[in-house]
């Protein structure tokens, strides 16, 4: 007879948990940190379905990539032990730039801000688009008192920025002009 690994194990039902070399509370900023990256990478999985089609090709390949570069940044932020490895490296950074051109080349230029929107897809990126600023900013606390990756706060700051930049990029092969903010004053320039 097999037998089977449970997945509760009981040991956080004291409202702590294992990080790499010590336990700390579950209310601990690192452990937000690495959740709130762990949320951006399932927001990302619901934004995949939406392009998962030959039109989005690109789009989907990329995003797998920064699925697997986001689990790499969550355990590199779970590393406290101070012999870190980090496993998310500067050229995630160089990949995300060169496809934030890609994908802001496909737009027209904009003067305004615009509504998180359009196609469904589109709407999904700038999902993801917030809690990779959100992660940044968790990141960037956590960086205030410890050791973090050194490239993690500029790979979530270019990420939030890809977002957008696929997000517009959705929009056009779609069709879907941008919902400019109607207040808004021209910005960009």
């Amino acid at each position: 007879m097999m037998t089977t690994m449970k997945i509760y194990t009981k040991s956080g039902d004291q409202g702590d948990t294992q990080l790499i070399g010590r336990r700390v509370k579950k209310s601990n900023d690192r452990v937000e940190a690495y959740g709130t990256v762990d949320e951006l990478n399932s927001q990302l999985g619901l934004a995949l379905t939406a392009i998962k089609n030959e039109e989005f090709a690109d789009m989907y390949r990329d995003g797998l990539r920064i699925q697997h570069e986001l689990f790499d940044l969550g355990g590199d932020l779970a590393n406290v032990t101070g012999k870190a490895d980090w496993s998310l490296q500067e050229e995630a950074v160089l990949n995300l730039e060169r496809r934030i051109d890609v994908y802001w080349d496909e737009a027209p230029p904009i003067e305004r801000f615009i509504l998180p929107g359009g196609e469904e897809a589109s709407a999904h990126l700038h999902i993801c688009r917030t809690v990779a600023r959100r992660a940044e900013r968790a990141v960037v606390h956590v960086a205030e008192t410890e050791e973090v990756p050194p490239q993690a706060i500029r790979y979530l700051n270019r990420l939030s920025d890809f977002f957008f930049a696929a997000a517009r990029a959705v929009n056009v092969r779609r069709e879907q002009e941008d919902i400019y903010y109607e207040r808004g004053k021209n910005v960009f320039k």
